[in-house]
């Protein structure tokens, strides 16, 4: 599993905090004996601090401060099952005691084919307010993720859950797989099939399930409408509907006319004959004619996204479920699955069977005492006990309401489908964490210590996570600005930090470096929804368009990133960190390198090849596949694009409007490569970093640069599953808009075995499908460093042998600043 963050990895709360997010006693006679703040040095924040909905790692981080979580993991990334007891394991020949705010167990039933997860928590833990944290605030945090109405990033909803889908549409089993049933034999017999008293199902139900097919039909319509009046106005308007991009832009017809004839659905011509070669009078106008023949004066007469919709239904003699998988725009894909969902949603509860009561409660979920609770998913999937069990424990009395909350009553403390409580403190977390949220305020997060923490008040009164951009950190530690900060690692930031220290090292008298190998890595994203040629992100077209550019892009990564990095980091060939068992690697008999094959699969470099030569090498291939791709090459360059595609793209880099990126360098050599071959590639670094998170949640993005923290164990659903693409009411991290049936059954295949060699294979395959899109380009794994002040921070109370799963802020409480004088 992966999740979104600028450059740093995400350190998720079970890697990040272990330990330290185990929950408090009743308070303690103890209390905060340091008053020097410590000021950490962080990267700009979101405000999406919240355990349910943040999305940065800094965002992340913040809500961190405040939460505990059901599962701990060692120095190795190992789960620690005992946690109240806790256990030893040996990390570096030292024995090391992990505890933790619960006892978790993982069971799988061979003869029922389904696994039990069942957690114990302490009973000795508060939240920071003083209330008692209890199973019913588990049960509340489970209800939450899993409401209908729920977007964020986990992947919990994707397990099979006993019940889940039952209490997500309020249909009963039986009922549920009836009218899941009733869909398909509508779907079936067709549109126009005259219902009789025969059939199964009513003239209602069957009405009411083609008026819903009718309806996602107009819907995915007028997302395509906007999505080409937002992306292709500009350049497409005139040659293709003799309008201007502003004229399109303010009338809703002319967007239809525009979308309907970039995507092949008619043409617009001249409103009287004229010869082949002769030109359209100004005063006779244009007309559109749609794909049926139906005509449109673009003067009064205009088509709808119902004219859309009808047009697609008869192009596709009434296949819809082909039509939508191959026309959509950004929205989904899957027609039949989200008719069948919503007819069910409307029609299952009226049921007579569900007696007009719904479904009450998630049957999976149980609370077995006020401290134990069990989760039951159908079959065994390998990642599901970080997500079921990697969960924080959110406080129902505040994120929730308490009057709402009656467990035996089938009452989970908000109304179903409402998150409006939850989502209404995003920006003010509260958990039983070791710190408490005080504000946010100037570009400051402050933090006090939570003296109801179990482990011990923390020792530091005051934490401060402070703004600062990433060329500044260093010097914010020499100056005294700032104690702690992660090192956004360059060359010229490790000299930097020697330049400080009076032994001319990485550790000396003002700063104390620590590295360890990142949980992720860096990459290139591309857009199949928006770059791609005829609106067909899946075509071979598409790919080919794309494979240009990651060629051009692949070939100037070692350059850059030695440049960048030194021997801090190096250049991977496959979307997937280098720490994660699933990695190839270069002895494997299929190992290859990144986008290094052109259009005809042979290889575009040899061993022996200078530079130079290699870079050439490139701008050829790149050449073929843009001709593949429909472009018209004219003496060694792209002279015209094919429908749909264009002869210049964006890509967004943050580097805070300086160029200060491990990428910038390769972005910035492809640039000149591509002009050389008639492609502009825009660069866009803004000084904001969020107009680039803007961008990704808006699904408008062509390209762009960033980086993904990976979790503990390799599952791609979150990041790489046709569901989760922006928009279609998944996780919203599917980014790149890939959508391919083959990679999600690989990505399903692998959750489905604990035989971690299987899982390795499988994982191979589906990375492969990746680069044939050519969506990612996977530029660096690097690793982390974080700096200390050494004459602020007492180095002897940091948590020893930092690892890729245990941050420095493990034992937080333990930590030490020296007094100011």
């Amino acid at each position: 599993m992966k999740k979104f963050t600028r450059i740093l990895s995400l350190v998720i709360v079970v890697v990040m905090l272990g330990s330290m997010l185990a929950a408090c006693g009743k308070k303690r006679a103890d209390a905060p004996t340091i008053d020097t703040p410590l000021v950490v040095a962080y990267s700009r924040f979101s405000e999406k601090f919240s355990p349910f909905f943040s999305d940065t790692a800094y965002d992340a981080d913040v809500a961190g401060m405040t939460q505990i979580s059901l599962m701990t993991t060692d120095r190795l990334g190992q789960i620690i099952m005992n946690g109240i007891k806790g256990e030893t394991h040996v990390y570096n020949n030292t024995k090391y005691t992990y505890k933790g705010a619960a006892n978790l167990s993982v069971d799988y039933d061979k003869d029922t084919d389904r696994t039990t997860y069942k957690a114990e928590i302490r009973k000795d833990m508060h939240f920071s307010d003083g209330v008692p944290v209890t199973a019913d605030d588990i049960i509340f945090t489970y209800y939450t993720y899993l409401d209908p109405s729920y977007v964020g990033s986990t992947s919990l909803s994707s397990y099979k859950i006993i019940g889940l889908k039952e209490y997500q549409t309020q249909t009963p089993t039986a009922v549920l797989e009836r009218y899941t049933q009733y869909a398909k034999d509508i779907y079936e017999a067709g549109p126009d099939h005259e219902w009789s008293s025969s059939d199964a199902w009513t003239q209602e139900l069957q009405d009411a399930y083609w008026a819903e097919i009718e309806a996602f039909g107009v819907r995915e319509s007028q997302a395509i409408i906007d999505y080409v009046t937002n992306n292709y106005a500009d350049n497409y308007a005139e040659p293709f509907i003799y309008k201007t991009a502003d004229e399109v832009r303010a009338n809703e017809g002319l967007q239809a006319v525009l979308g309907m004839v970039l995507w092949g659905f008619g043409d617009v011509v001249c409103a009287e004959e004229v010869g082949e070669d002769e030109e359209c009078p100004e005063e006779a106008g244009y007309k559109f004619i749609a794909a049926s023949g139906d005509e449109y004066d673009m003067v009064e007469q205009f088509p709808t996204a119902e004219d859309y919709n009808r047009e697609i239904t008869l192009a596709y003699e009434g296949d819809l479920a082909t039509a939508w998988e191959v026309e959509a725009a950004t929205n989904n894909t899957d027609i039949l699955n989200i008719v069948e969902t919503e007819f069910i949603k409307e029609w299952g509860p009226k049921d007579k069977e569900t007696g007009g009561e719904g479904v009450p409660n998630i049957a999976g979920i149980k609370k077995t005492s006020d401290y134990s609770i069990e989760v039951v998913i159908n079959g065994f999937e390998a990642p599901a006990v970080y997500s079921i069990l990697g969960i924080s424990i959110t406080p129902m009395h505040y994120y929730g309401d308490k009057e709402l909350y009656d467990y035996e009553n089938n009452k989970f403390g908000f109304p179903f489908g409402d998150l409006s409580k939850q989502q209404s403190l995003t920006g003010k977390p509260m958990g039983a964490g070791p710190y408490k949220f005080v504000e946010y305020d100037n570009r400051i997060v402050r933090f006090e210590a939570n003296e109801y923490y179990y482990k011990g008040c923390p020792k530091i009164r005051e934490i401060q996570f402070k703004e600062t951009d990433s060329r500044d950190v260093a010097s914010a530690l020499n100056t005294g600005d700032a104690d702690a900060g992660e090192l956004s690692f360059n060359m010229e930031r490790f000299k930097e930090v020697m330049s400080y220290n009076s032994n001319g090292e990485t550790t000396g008298d003002v700063i104390t470096l620590i590295k360890v190998d990142n949980l992720g890595y860096g990459y290139i994203g591309i857009n199949a929804d928006t770059v791609n040629v005829a609106g067909d992100p899946g075509s071979d077209a598409s790919k080919n368009l794309r494979k240009a550019f990651a060629t051009i892009l692949a070939i100037r990564r070692d350059v850059a990133i030695a440049s960048y990095y030194g021997e801090f980091a190096s250049v991977i060939n496959y979307p997937i960190s280098n720490t994660s068992w699933a990695a190839p690697q270069p002895t494997d008999d299929d190992y290859q390198l990144a986008f290094s094959v052109d259009v005809e699969g042979n290889p575009i470099y040899t061993a022996d090849m200078a530079p130079e030569d290699k870079y050439e090498a490139a701008r050829q291939a790149a050449l073929g596949y843009l001709e593949a791709a429909g472009y018209t090459i004219e003496g060694g360059k792209a002279v015209a694009a094919p429908a749909g595609a264009k002869m210049a793209y964006e890509l967004i880099v943050p580097g805070d409007g300086t160029g200060d990126h491990p990428a910038f360098a390769i972005i910035t050599d492809a640039k000149a490569d591509l002009e050389k071959i008639g492609i502009e590639l825009i660069i866009n670094d803004p000084a904001d970093s969020n107009i680039l998170w803007n961008a990704l949640d808006s699904g408008l993005q062509e390209m762009w640069t960033a980086a993904w923290g990976s979790t503990i164990d390799p599952d791609m659903y979150q990041v790489y599953h046709s569901n989760n693409v922006i928009g279609e009411g998944g996780t919203d991290s599917n980014h790149y808009h890939i959508r391919d049936s083959q990679l999600d059954q690989y990505i399903m295949d692998a959750r489905m075995s604990d035989d971690q060699d299987y899982r390795k294979a499988v994982y191979k395959q589906a990375l492969d499908v990746v680069i044939d899109w050519a969506v990612e380009i996977p530029t660096y794994q690097r690793q982390n460093a974080t700096i200390f002040s050494t004459k602020r921070i007492v180095l002897s109370t940091l948590t020893p042998d930092i690892t890729t799963f245990w941050g420095w802020m493990n034992d937080i409480e333990l930590l030490e600043t020296v007094p100011t004088p």
